[in-house]
């Protein structure tokens, strides 16, 4: 049975994200908000769990998991070939609904879809996010929503969907707005903008302004 908590009550916000960071370290899936939309998340280096998610989902290994990050930091052990506008993007937009597609170290075990020796990564700007993130170390994290259904702006949404194949539930109360993330491949020399999202080309363009745009 799916257990569910209350962000905005300080008690249950408490109890809530040691529940969660629990049921993360035991392979269990958990949804939690973000800046952008409700998300479903489980230990970015566990593969098993991966697979659970993708499967809670509906989900096929050819569209890989992103990971979200509680820190700048923590990219220092997860990405290789970073280059100096990647970090310019991460100093301009992080924490905030920019993913970056970088080249993650050949030696992480971990397993997130067919990813090509690449990761879509993102430091969210929700308390929550950063706060549960912190703890239990990067997260493979997707919206919480059934392939080919709507994104989750709430916390009834998302549970509506994915039922018990989530172990805990952490409601931070209805996300900002439904605009996705703008995603930059900084795997090459010149940043590429692949989807726009709450980021438009002009605002990226003011850090980085060779920046291409995919067509």
């Amino acid at each position: 049975m799916a257990r569910r908590y209350d962000c905005n009550e300080a008690t249950d916000r408490v109890t809530g994200l040691r529940e969660a960071a629990s049921a993360v370290r035991r392979g269990e899936l958990v949804v939690l908000p973000t800046d952008t939309v409700y998300g479903i998340g489980a230990d970015a280096f566990s593969g098993e769990s991966v697979a659970d998610l993708l499967a809670a989902k509906g989900r096929g290994r050819n569209m890989p998991t992103p990971v979200l990050i509680g820190s700048p930091n923590t990219l220092h052990g997860l990405v290789t070939d970073f280059s100096e506008q990647a970090w310019e993007l991460v100093d301009a937009f992080w924490p905030g609904a920019l993913t970056l597609v970088a080249r993650h170290q050949p030696s992480l075990q971990w397993d997130l879809g067919d990813t090509r020796g690449t990761v879509a990564i993102r430091m969210p700007l929700h308390p929550v996010a950063i706060e549960l993130l912190t703890e239990v170390g990067p997260m493979a994290v997707s919206s919480a929503n059934l392939t080919g259904h709507p994104s989750p702006e709430d916390c009834d949404a998302a549970q509506q969907m994915l039922g018990d194949s989530v172990s805990v539930y952490l409601d931070g109360g209805p996300t900002p707005g439904i605009v996705p993330s703008s995603i930059v491949d900084v795997t090459g020399e010149i940043p590429v903008l692949l989807r726009e999202g709450a980021l438009s080309p002009e605002e990226l363009r003011k850090v980085v302004p060779d920046l291409e745009v995919a067509s």
